[in-house]
């Protein structure tokens, strides 16, 4: 009985490490699996923000543009003299 005790503690305990040293490998792998699809994610989303400011300032300078338009036509229809000295 005695000489199977090394034998049995020794089975177990691979099985466990070996069990353990698996899921340990698996968990590093899926963090880095998940670690790169969150820097693609935060990539697309930088490239949705920049487009929407671009799209936000785009309209910003068309309209700036228009309301000089306007003013200068409005200024002109009122007879104002807007040349510099």
């Amino acid at each position: 009985m005695m000489d199977w005790i090394p034998i049995v503690f020794v089975t177990f305990k691979v099985l466990v490490l070996g069990t353990g040293m698996f899921f340990a490998i698996k968990w590093h792998y899926d963090q880095g699996k998940k670690e790169k699809e969150q820097k693609n994610e935060q990539r697309n989303e930088k490239r949705a923000v920049l487009h929407a400011g671009g799209k936000v300032a785009a309209v910003f300078l068309l309209s700036l543009l228009g309301m000089v338009l306007v003013a200068l036509v409005l200024a002109r229809v009122l007879g104002l003299d807007l040349t510099f000295p």
